[in-house]
């Protein structure tokens, strides 16, 4: 592990408060009599990048004139979480901005409170990239992180009175916003549509319209690395924006028609693609990202050469795609090789696959996107004619390689048929040089099923790189309570930058002392969560309960499910008398989680899990025995609360169908323990801080996939299991929809004839794990021991541990020299 000092205070208190004066006075335009919490947040945010700014020229200075290669790290998604709080940390200048603001006569929480969460992703998969981008800066790795600024994120959830969520735009750019910087000199041109030509023995696209895509730079600093990378965001513009013409002729629609047009394209994450406008304009979204920032590498490391020699590509910046959404990426790269700079097809393959790399993040199917071949024809017809000549020349390639024509159908990129089919999965293994899974279990099973055919073939591609998360925000911000432990117990505060030194805790867990100093840690963030959720929700939650809590994106593989019929069952049972008052462990269930806005499942199981938590709340037989908890529109902010207060966490996918997870990761290394079955991470986890210390339950992945072969009938198990039988049937005879029983009956019909994921399998395992659950929970010194294991044996999930794995297997680059 690359060792890194902490952060030197750059300047003092006194000094810190008069850079926020004078940018109260220059950027804001007020005194510090006349501004408000949000001003000073301005003007410490502006005030912290000057701190930053000549770290960040210097990296960018020291990138191009090195030897060291960049990374370029393309995603649709960067959930970075508020912004204020990390920069302080990474420069050195938390205490200096807590004491400042204080003698400016304003209350520093209410400055950090200002910030409004930047809305640039969904969930894990953005999550990581800003975990990601955090640690290649504290390694020192020169880097671009290359995305979208939505306008509006995805969407800013509520619920309404009958559950149900409801998406609003969230326009986190509504104020000021003051860490991006756009930089109009800087654009990229993206073009669509039009048709391609024989032009002087050469293919020429002449496309039929083009958008301006303008760079918004966020600094992204290490910590104590002195090195600032670049999140390199792009926004969508229009050529022509204003026709005044036809605006004179009152049309006023279709004289600003091409702003709308371009500008719909950044407007938010994963349009909802059930329509074909919808399927454009995804595809329209990441070839727009893509492109931008093909020809802005070219331009960052090839500055003032109109013809460089791009052979040397590959040795200045390797891309990383982080699932498929990047991947037209491939026919791009190519397209600009040969028709703008002239190379032959061997030269411009060559380079393209020495350019990328490809993530894979799912192992379900239908998450491993396909785009039709003439949507591609409609907005890209030069791509897919390099598509299918890609196709043509793998498909030669292989057929050196296997006699076996089925295997080499089932690879083809393009499929046959008269509605052709490109699998943007197979062409990222086909363009690049690594494949990385995110597990070890999920690289396996990659290799095994998902993209068998190929690691058949071409079986040095395929690696794995667990993922991690940073400790800097989810220990060190979200938990400075547990932070301040860790180094109370190791003596020294390097673990921040060294996770593995957390093992170092591992004695201090047989200390009742210190376990119980690790306990009162525990109950202070419970308290302080309950008032946070009271001010935030209104909700009333009681500290001295156990804290459960499941957060993640709501999908039918993760099994919500699962839990709100066990919770039902639960509730049944302390209703009916099954249980006596010495029986029932008090606990507070909190769910958090998103559902697609086209998802109809996914959106009802949210609705039940709400209408539930009506019930069961405003119940007087089961008052202080049993709370549910929904707060809407769960993000970063929510979950730093959250996450360093959970006494229990929920990991309980199918075994099989989780890639990875990361909010398993954060919740060990925050002292909770994990109830879950051997599905992604998990396995790794239970296998570093011990079978005794994970609650595990469930069928494994090879017995799942014994019951799909020999047929599964959740009917069967419906019937065999009263409980579980009582908690469907309450469901479906209107408990939790004021008595209309249509309201869920979508979800009991698929629970009883299909139930793909198998809920109904595993609850009997899940709910049997309950007890010993209770039975530790119930010896307190001895649960808290367990979880404090769990702390000491999660340094290796460490985002800062992953990218050095990517360094080593699949970039081979290192950080730049000082």
């Amino acid at each position: 592990m690359t060792e890194i000092t902490a952060p030197k205070s750059p300047i003092t208190t006194a000094e810190f408060a008069d850079e926020i004066r004078e940018q109260l006075k220059y950027t804001q335009g007020v005194t510090v009599e006349q501004a408000t919490p949000a001003d000073v947040y301005v003007a410490a945010s502006t005030a912290v990048r000057r701190h930053l700014m000549d770290s960040w020229m210097k990296t960018q200075q020291d990138m191009v004139n090195g030897n060291t290669k960049a990374v370029g790290y393309l995603s649709a998604e960067f959930l970075m979480g508020k912004q204020l709080r990390n920069a302080l940390l990474n420069a050195g200048l938390t205490e200096q901005f807590d004491e400042a603001v204080e003698q400016l006569g304003f209350d520093y929480q209410d400055v950090v409170d200002a910030e409004y969460e930047p809305a640039l992703g969904n969930g894990g998969l953005g999550r990581l990239a800003a975990c990601f981008i955090d640690s290649l800066a504290s390694l020192g790795v020169p880097a671009f992180g290359y995305g979208i600024q939505y306008q509006y994120g995805i969407f800013k959830q509520s619920f309404n009175e009958q559950g149900q969520q409801i998406e609003n735009p969230e326009y986190w750019l509504a104020n000021e916003e003051p860490w991006g910087h756009v930089d109009y000199n800087r654009s990229q041109r993206v073009d669509f549509g039009g048709y391609v030509a024989d032009e002087d023995g050469k293919r020429v696209w002449h496309p039929a319209t083009c958008v301006r895509a303008v760079p918004v730079d966020y600094m992204v600093p290490g910590y104590a690395s002195g090195r600032v990378n670049t999140l390199r965001l792009w926004t969508a513009k229009s050529y022509d924006e204003f026709d005044l013409l036809t605006f004179n002729r009152s049309d006023y629609l279709n004289a600003v028609r091409p702003q709308v047009d371009a500008e719909n394209i950044s407007k938010i994450l994963y349009p909802e693609d059930s329509t074909p406008q919808g399927k454009r304009l995804r595809l329209q979204q990441q070839y727009f990202f893509v492109s931008a920032s093909i020809h802005d590498a070219i331009r960052v490391f090839y500055p003032g050469q109109d013809k460089p020699d791009l052979t040397t590509f590959p040795d200045k910046i390797t891309f990383q795609l982080n699932d498929t959404h990047p991947v037209i990426g491939i026919p791009e790269l190519m397209r600009v090789l040969i028709d703008e700079y002239g190379y032959d097809w061997d030269t411009a393959w060559d380079i393209t696959t020495r350019t990328f790399n490809y993530t894979c993040h799912t192992l379900l199917p239908e998450a491993l996107e396909v785009w039709p071949a003439n949507l591609i024809g409609e907005l890209l017809p030069r791509h897919l004619e390099i598509i299918y000549q890609i196709n043509d020349h793998f498909l030669n390639e292989i057929a050196g390689k296997t006699r076996d024509k089925a295997k080499i159908e089932r690879m083809r990129i393009v499929t046959e048929g008269d509605d052709p089919q490109v699998r943007m999965a197979y062409l990222a293994v086909a363009g690049g040089s690594h494949v990385n899974g995110v597990a070890e279990l999920h690289s396996q099973l990659l290799k095994d099923i998902t993209l068998k055919d190929f690691s058949d073939l071409y079986g040095e591609k395929f690696t794995n790189v667990t993922n991690g998360v940073t400790p800097r925000r989810f220990i060190k911000l979200a938990n400075p309570r547990l932070s301040d432990l860790i180094t109370e117990g190791l003596g020294t505060d390097k673990w921040l930058s060294d996770l593995e030194l957390l093992k170092g805790l591992e004695p201090l867990a047989q200390d009742d002392e210190f376990v119980k100093k690790f306990a009162e840690v525990k109950h202070a963030n419970k308290v302080s969560f309950a008032n946070y959720a009271k001010r935030q929700y209104g909700f009333d939650m009681n500290p001295d309960t156990m804290f459960n809590s499941m957060i993640k994106r709501l999908h039918e593989y993760k099994r919500q499910s699962l839990k709100i019929l066990a919770l039902i069952a639960r509730y049944a049972d302390i209703k009916n008398g099954n249980m006596s008052a010495d029986d029932v462990m008090p606990r507070t269930v909190i769910f958090g989680a998103k559902s697609a806005p086209g998802y109809y499942m996914a959106k009802l199981t949210i609705q039940l899990i709400n209408n539930v938590a009506r019930v069961v709340n405003n119940d007087p037989d089961v008052k202080g025995k049993l709370n549910v908890f929904f707060p809407w529109n769960y993000n970063v902010r929510l979950a730093q609360h959250l996450i360093p207060a959970t006494d229990l966490d929920e990991q309980i996918s199918q075994a099989g169908k989780e890639a990875s997870g990361t909010g398993n990761m954060k919740f060990a290394l925050n002292g909770a323990l994990t109830v879950g079955t051997l599905d992604g991470a998990n396995v790794e986890i239970r296998e570093r801080v011990g079978a005794e210390n994970f609650f595990l339950f469930g069928m494994t992945v090879d017995e799942v996939e014994e019951l799909y072969a020999k047929g599964y009938g959740p009917a069967a198990y419906y019937e065999a299991n009263p409980r579980l039988k009582q908690a469907i049937d309450m469901i479906s005879n209107g408990t939790f929809s004021n008595g209309d029983r249509n309201t869920f009956a979508p979800l009991v019909a698929d629970w009883l004839t299909k139930d793909y994921f198998m809920t109904l399998a595993d609850f009997d395992s899940y709910t049997a794990i309950q007890s010993d659950i209770e039975a530790l929970y119930r010896t307190p010194l001895e649960w808290h021991r367990k979880a404090l294991i769990n702390v000491a044996n999660s340094g290796y999930f460490s985002s800062d541990r992953s990218i050095e794995d990517y360094l080593e297997r699949i970039w081979h680059t290192g950080p730049l020299a000082d």
